[in-house]
């Protein structure tokens, strides 16, 4: 069976605060640990009360300190709002403390609204420098050549593993230039997901940090003991969604039980079709659903998300998600000795 992995955006639920998200991450992360989960990200984003996860590198170096074996890193660091030289600073920095166990994902969105990007950046004119960014960012963590004049000191010389991320066709065709593992966004824009798929395996270029194209796709799956009792619990995030595009993102909202009295049809629509990568359900229904995404597109990791108002039901999702993972994988063949 495929790898699977969580990315998390550390969400900041109604009634509590950004201090017991971030206890929440590492309970999830210490989970995922022990249920052999790969790799735990997380994601930037920016002036958003229900996402704590601004300050990306400092909690992700807060989860590697509260866990000894699961990778952890970025889905990812905005490049756009960020010098080069500062995240190679701050992943060299996380990689000596915690070897071999660091990631570092890149997207080209700011992760915010306009004017939240300039107050991070305020040079900051559009993401149109990517390519050239992660280049450079790169290059930093190349081994130090005799009068260079800029380094990374933590970074020059260490193994952080760089992603490229995205929603669309870009990135997709950088990563394949560079010869870089992709991830795709697709718990939240799957409409280009197959083409950026086949675009990334077909044009991808071995280079000294990958031989072979590694591809993840992203999944929200929210697995439940019940098909009903996961579709209610589904409606947070469906929730969050509308809030979203009605201009009003807060913080997270629990479940509730007519999902079909909060939003419009048209609103419904368009959720539909962002969530359209999603498993939801008990876990006969979890177990399917995953067998067939995986069938389908062929990646070669998933990446599972659950925006859960309750931690203990999220808990719960990816254990459940976990045992199906278990369930789906080949029986280890009889001692034929």
């Amino acid at each position: 069976m495929i790898p699977f992995s969580i990315l998390d955006l550390a969400p900041v639920t109604e009634g509590r605060d950004a201090a017991q998200s971030f206890r929440n991450a590492l309970s999830l992360a210490q989970l995922g640990e022990r249920l052999g989960y790969r790799r735990y990200w997380l994601a930037e984003h920016h002036n958003m009360p229900g996402i704590a996860s601004a300050a990306t590198a400092v909690l992700i170096g807060y989860i590697a300190g509260g866990t000894s074996t699961i990778r952890v890193g970025s889905g990812g660091i905005m490049l756009p709002n960020h010098a080069p030289l500062q995240v190679a600073e701050q992943f060299g920095t996380l990689a000596s403390l915690y070897p071999g166990r660091i990631d570092l994902g890149l997207g080209r969105a700011p992760g915010t609204d306009q004017p939240t990007a300039r107050a991070l950046r305020r040079y900051f004119d559009s993401a149109d420098a990517f390519p050239n960014d992660v280049i450079e960012l790169l290059g930093y963590f190349e081994p130090a050549k005799p009068g260079q004049a800029v380094r990374a000191v933590p970074g020059a010389g260490l193994d952080v593993p760089v992603w490229l991320l995205g929603s669309s066709l870009f990135s997709a065709k950088l990563a394949a230039q560079l010869g870089l593992p992709f991830a795709f966004a697709s718990h939240f824009a799957p409409d280009a997901m197959d083409q950026a798929l086949a675009i990334y395996r077909r044009d991808f270029r071995p280079s000294a940090r990958l031989a072979e194209p590694h591809a993840i796709l992203a999944l929200n799956v929210v697995a439940a003991d019940s098909d009903a009792q996961a579709r209610r619990l589904f409606t947070t995030q469906q929730q969050a969604f509308v809030n979203l595009r009605r201009g009003r993102p807060g913080l997270i909202p629990p479940p509730i039980d007519d999902i079909e009295a909060f939003w419009t049809p048209v609103e419904r629509l368009g959720v539909e079709q962002a969530l359209a990568c999603a498993v939801v359900g008990d876990p006969a229904t979890v177990r399917r659903g995953l067998a067939d995404f995986i069938a389908r597109h062929r990646p070669d990791e998933l990446l599972l998300t659950a925006n859960i108002f309750d931690h203990a039901a999220r808990l719960h999702s990816f254990e459940l998600a976990a045992a199906a993972r278990d369930a789906l994988a080949p029986a280890p063949l009889a001692n034929a000795g």
